[in-house]
């Protein structure tokens, strides 16, 4: 078997890689990607060979009916079809895997593995650590790189430095467990793109994620290990955002829970919500009844493009059962913002938080600081009453992010790429992903 390192620069595209002085190094294509252009959506596909139509992964969150959840950001590799290194495990029992920081880790079954898992306290506070496999590796790494910096990773702080870490991670147990497979993902270009838009220094965030994954193709030739460079969709500036829910509201089909903390969601009175994904949100109506209403509810925003229907789903191959009955797609220079609430005064305490796992739909609002004098009083209180470190500053307006994605590119350069040293097929799509790694490392079957 030959080895091979995969790396996943978040928000690279073909129009970008110059910018890149080490990575433009080899030769790349346009990805043909998968709707939607969301984390999860994207690496399952790369994963598993398959669409979200059959794989599931319909987006970084969705509505678990069975639950009446919404859940975001889930890391069970259970999720998933046979990804392709279990497959090349099943074919050629001496494979290894190295999976550092790639989604679906727990419980993957790859020989290394490091993922971001913070231990959570009774008291709402948070400790930010890692989980490795094996767990002792948590500590090698701890030992060797200091402490993963979780702040650096999402969050107002969000930054360079976690990226340096992974790819330091990644060099590490490269050059010391040599894999036969080694997936690492560098997501520095998704914070600023996000926060920033066009007005981000393209140049600089480049050349700092192209130094992070020189880290790794060091490693890659140290080890002979071939590399393969890839990306999950591009960023687009938008201007605007939509949210749907206060509109399914105003149409009387979404209600909700008043109480200490705010108005909470309410699912199961709820004829109809969204969960809201960067530039796509499935709506998930209880009753057929009710869908008519609902369609034009939300259909007569502006910023909202298409609204699809379980049969228009298949278009973009995002027709499985954990899909809304509807399917919003935004304009391009628009995006879904999840808010329910008609008054700020009366917004959840996690609106204002880092609470990835509470809020029904993804809120890149995370990525900047409050600095409203309302906001540093709810830190300073917090701080008073002992309880630990977690973020009450966050912004709940919207209209600051300037940049998302979500949508399929139309423009070839905008979107997602790969990239290697050996020849690529013609007009690769992610799906091609298993059979492209498995024929460089050797595998067959």
């Amino acid at each position: 078997m030959n080895p091979l390192v995969i790396i996943n620069v978040v928000g690279l595209t073909p129009a970008l890689l110059p910018l890149a002085p080490t990575l433009s190094k080899l030769s790349a294509k346009p990805l043909t990607g998968v709707f939607p252009a969301v984390t999860m959506t994207a690496q399952a596909s790369m994963l598993t060979g398959l669409p979200p139509s059959q794989h599931g992964v319909v987006g970084n969150t969705w509505y678990w009916r069975e639950l009446g959840e919404v859940r975001n950001w889930v890391q069970s590799n259970r999720l998933l079809p046979e990804p392709f290194y279990r497959k090349a495990k099943r074919l050629s029992p001496a494979f290894t895997c190295a999976k550092m920081f790639w989604w679906f880790n727990q419980g993957s079954g790859c020989d290394w593995t490091v993922t971001p898992k913070p231990h959570y306290g009774s008291d709402g506070s948070k400790e930010f650590d890692i989980q490795t496999e094996p767990p002792e590796l948590a500590e090698a790494l701890k030992r060797e790189l200091g402490d993963f910096p979780f702040h650096a990773f999402w969050g107002p702080r969000a930054g360079l430095p976690s990226s340096d870490w992974i790819a330091r991670a990644t060099a590490w147990v490269m050059r010391k467990n040599k894999p036969t497979l080694t997936l690492c993902y560098l997501p520095h270009l998704d914070y600023d793109l996000q926060r920033l838009g066009d007005k981000a220094d393209h140049a600089r965030l480049v050349a700092e994620v192209d130094a992070c994954a020189k880290l790794v193709v060091d490693a890659a030739a140290e080890t002979g290990a071939q590399v393969l460079l890839v990306s999950e969709y591009g960023i687009a500036a938008v201007s605007r955002a939509v949210t749907p829910n206060r509109a399914l509201r105003n149409a009387g089909l979404l209600r909700v829970r008043g109480g200490p903390y705010g108005e909470m969601l309410d699912v199961f009175s709820s004829r109809a919500f969204a969960v809201c994904d960067h530039q796509c949100a499935h709506v998930y109506v209880q009753d057929p009844a009710d869908l008519l209403r609902a369609r034009q509810a939300v259909g007569e925003l502006q910023g909202v493009a298409r609204v699809l229907d379980r049969q228009q789903q298949a278009e973009l191959q995002i027709d499985h059962p954990n899909s809304g009955e509807l399917v919003l797609l935004s304009d391009a220079d628009a995006w879904f913002a999840y808010p329910y609430w008609m008054d700020d005064a009366k917004a959840p305490d996690f609106a204002r938080s880092v609470d990835i796992h509470r809020k029904p739909g993804y809120d890149p609002c995370e990525l900047f600081m409050d600095g409203s004098n309302a906001a540093a009083g709810a830190t300073l209180l917090r701080k008073k009453l002992g309880l630990r470190y977690r973020f009450r500053t966050c912004p709940l307006d919207p209209s600051i992010v300037r940049g998302s994605h979500g949508l399929p590119a139309k423009d070839p350069s905008q979107g997602p790429i790969i990239a290697g040293s050996e020849p690529l097929p013609n007009q690769p799509a992610m799906t091609d992903l298993p059979e492209i790694a498995l024929r460089a490392m050797g595998i067959s079957g």
